[in-house]
């Protein structure tokens, strides 16, 4: 008869359990730290559709070859990466080949994720197969022959793709090749700050000297002086990729793409891996990409887009250019103004901005302007007040934006949605349907100004710009297709009232065209 010691037997469940607790607790903390990497190589701005399911797929990526719809990475097997192995999707991310043995096309930036570690890339793995699956059958891609053909990708890998993980810079500090780590491999900031796209990440693509990017200028972040961040302090650099504006005398505020950067991935990174990148960015070899010319024509009176700036944009931006500190950006001396190319600038004319980081939101006041005049005012911002840069060329530039802008704020665009839970109950606690429909102009402020106490009282801890976007959002949705605004125009209706939603916020004390003060009866 075999003799079973009960001890013995005890200590072995005891340490299958112990070592069961930890390897669980490894697997935890892996997906945790892939779910930071994610976030810093922003995965989910390119993998999400709009108004579908985080990380299922089929956005569109309007490239030179086509329109590109990106695949899904949730785990689902039929869809999504359900049946990828860890060795499948490192290949992927290093050698830019799927599962199936194709290239894959250079929209997907695997010329820098091939510098993320392999370490780092099964991290990342971890996270995506830990996610909620999503059947998402990926819609066909729009690329004409020849490019259609993936084999003939070989000429463009040939070329300007080479393999390899990051290779620290012996010569470089710990945090110097931190942050080369990120802004090469994981952030892929020359996907859209490089000059030549085309080229991926190659010694001819004009590295971080800024370039066209889906419609918009991403400026330069080399350490020029002029176009680039050599103006700015590590602080201000910091602060403005954390929250899309920078403190101190460097004005302007984030727009297009890299707004979505900021608020989807790096507002979400920690301080330190911020810091590093700047400090990489620092080590860069300053590039002036056009030489500044002096056009005195733009510092005269009657000056080519001197009235329309005037007219439309004086009021808030001031004659000087220099804005309202901590309201409105100033233009003058801003760097983003005077990047190489006019496309930014010409589509926040023509789109306008939601609030952020403090500042007011911007109408899309270029809805309202003819082409020649948002070119005209464009070379005037652009070269006014000291600063300068290259005049618009070919002002078709300005017809081609248009045709590509699509904002709430113009009209042509679905309406925000109101995402924060807390902020939705608020706006129905304080009954904000009702009052904002059938909304007359000239009943802007005393309504607001009814609406934003309870607003505020119910929603504490959100941020102004949270309550502006928000209530903007819900007024678009109550009022765009109302004739009662047809006249004025719908641009100009939503932007007084973001404006007015904006300046109650701030300064509640003043009623300049009711001559109320919070709380005080409305006349009769």
């Amino acid at each position: 008869m075999v003799r079973i010691d009960a001890a013995a037997v005890g200590a072995v469940v005891l340490t299958l359990g112990i070592t069961a607790a930890a390897a669980q607790g490894a697997d935890a903390d892996l997906v945790k730290r892939g779910q930071y990497l994610v976030t810093a190589g922003d995965c989910v701005a390119c993998h999400t559709a709009p108004g579908g399911k985080p990380f299922a797929g089929n956005y569109v990526l309007n490239t030179p070859i086509g329109k590109i719809r990106t695949p899904n990475l949730t785990p689902d097997k039929e869809t999504g990466l359900g049946n990828w192995t860890e060795e499948d999707f490192a290949r992927a991310m290093h050698e830019g080949i799927t599962k199936d043995g194709s290239y894959l096309y250079p929209a997907f930036p695997f010329a820098w994720y091939t510098k993320v570690t392999r370490e780092d890339v099964k991290a990342i793995f971890a996270y995506l197969q830990s996610l909620e699956p999503v059947r998402e059958v990926r819609q066909a891609s729009e690329i004409p022959f020849p490019f259609n053909i993936r084999t003939a990708l070989i000429t463009w890998r040939t070329a300007f793709f080479t393999a390899g993980e990051f290779k620290p810079d012996p010569n470089a500090s710990a945090e110097v090749n931190r942050g080369a780590y990120l802004v090469e491999g994981l952030g892929h900031c020359g996907m859209c700050h490089n000059e030549n796209k085309i080229v991926g990440n190659s010694g001819l693509a004009g590295k971080l000297g800024g370039g066209v990017i889906d419609g918009w200028y991403a400026p330069n972040i080399t350490p020029d002086g002029h176009q680039g961040i050599g103006g700015w302090s590590d602080e201000q650099v910091v602060t403005y990729l954390k929250t899309g504006a920078a403190p101190g005398n460097q004005p302007g505020v984030a727009a297009g793409p890299m707004r979505q950067t900021i608020e989807e991935s790096l507002s979400k990174m920690t301080d330190a891996d911020l810091k590093a990148m700047v400090a990489y960015l620092r080590t860069q070899k300053a590039k002036e990409t056009y030489k500044v010319k002096d056009v005195q024509a733009f510092d005269q009176v009657g000056a080519p887009g001197a009235g329309t700036y005037l007219s439309y944009c004086s009021s808030c931006h001031k004659p000087d250019g220099q804005g309202v500190p901590g309201a409105i950006p100033a233009l003058a001396g801003n760097t983003s103004v005077q990047a190489e190319g006019p496309e930014t600038v010409i589509r926040v004319i023509l789109g306008g901005l939601g609030a952020q980081a403090g500042y007011a939101p911007m109408p899309a006041v270029g809805a309202g302007m003819t082409d020649s005049q948002v070119a005209d005012v464009t070379d005037y911002i652009r070269n006014s007040w000291g600063n300068r840069a290259p005049v618009i060329q070919d002002r078709g530039v300005v017809s081609a934006a248009r045709e590509q802008t699509r904002t709430m704020l113009v009209g042509n665009a679905p309406c925000g949605e109101v995402s924060s839970p807390e902020l939705a109950k608020a706006f129905d606690g304080a009954g904000a349907a009702e009052a904002l429909r059938d909304l007359k102009p000239e009943d802007f402020i005393p309504k607001i100004d009814e609406l934003l106490p309870k607003i505020k009282s119910a929603a504490g801890g959100l941020k102004d710009e949270e309550i502006v976007n928000g209530l903007t959002s819900r007024f678009c949705q109550i009022g765009r297709d109302n004739p009662l605004y047809e006249k004025v125009g719908w641009h100009s209706v939503i932007g007084s009232f973001g404006s007015v939603v904006y300046s109650q916020l701030k300064n509640p004390e003043k009623r300049a065209d009711t001559g109320m003060k919070p709380g005080a009866p409305k006349p009769n």
